[in-house]
């Protein structure tokens, strides 16, 4: 697959730069370019990053970081069996614990929350980092939708991460997380207040909570680029109708004229 040539590989985390040192220098750097057009390509492009990871992977499948980023490039087009396989491939080679809650949320995806419910309660959830814990939790109560246990669902997101008034990087997903969990349960007034507390943590966007919480208080929003094509679209009709006014009047005129005479 072709690459930018302003893609040399070394745009790549000073990690996997040292993961790539046991191949040969000319393989590492292909492999290295491949990874970053992963990178790259993950959320805008899902399927581009998908024949690149496939790429990186066929140069260098005994690279962890390798197997990592086919994981995720696997889990990015929901082909969460394939990227299960990879994340297990990835945990062996490196003994981290940190692709678990990603795995779990694989087994969800293949139709298994029972499994991922498992996985939740194992001794490796408390290996996790903070960020980890709180991924674990919005999997687990994922699963817990997924059984129809919606109550359940919103006791495993109460927590002190969610009472926090601290903002974190997980904060936004879990405040979103917790007001779906209240609307699909149909508590509504406490779901807006959730979704509120979300917008006020989502400083990058990450989340859709503003449109949510629009649409529960009832705001309808206008495409101005629709309308403007509209006009577009009924302006020459409107000359037309214009232009066969005047061939009336000019026809109009000219039987006048013919009656003078």
């Amino acid at each position: 697959m072709p690459i930018p040539e302003d893609v040399t590989g070394d745009e790549i985390d000073k990690d996997v730069r040292q993961e790539l040192q046991s191949l040969p220098k000319t393989l590492a750097e292909d492999v290295a370019r491949n990874l970053v057009m992963v990178a790259r390509l993950l959320d805008e492009d899902p399927e581009g990053a998908y024949g690149y990871s496939r790429v990186a992977l066929r140069l260098a499948s005994r690279v962890a970081a390798v197997r990592e980023a086919a994981g995720f490039a696997a889990y990015a087009n929901q082909k969460y069996g394939e990227a299960l396989g990879e994340f297990r491939a990835a945990k062996r080679m490196t003994g981290n614990i940190d692709l678990w809650p990603v795995m779990a949320d694989c087994e969800r995806g293949l139709g298994r929350p029972e499994k991922a419910l498992d996985m939740a309660g194992a001794p490796e959830v408390h290996k996790l980092d903070k960020a980890g814990q709180v991924e674990m939790r919005l999997v687990a109560a994922g699963a817990r939708r997924d059984m129809g246990q919606l109550d359940a669902a919103i006791v495993t997101l109460q927590s002190p991460e969610l009472a926090a008034n601290s903002v974190q990087p997980w904060t936004a997903r879990l405040r979103y997380a917790y007001a779906d969990a209240l609307l699909a349960a149909e508590r509504q007034s406490e779901a807006r207040e959730w979704f509120a507390k979300a917008v006020e943590a989502d400083r990058d966007g990450s989340t859709d909570a503003s449109d949510r919480l629009a649409e529960l208080d009832g705001v309808e929003f206008v495409d101005a680029m629709a309308e403007d094509e509209d006009d577009e679209v009924q302006a020459p009709a409107s000359s037309e109708a214009s232009e066969h006014e005047d061939e009336d009047e000019d026809q109009d005129e000219g039987a006048d004229q013919g009656d003078k005479d």
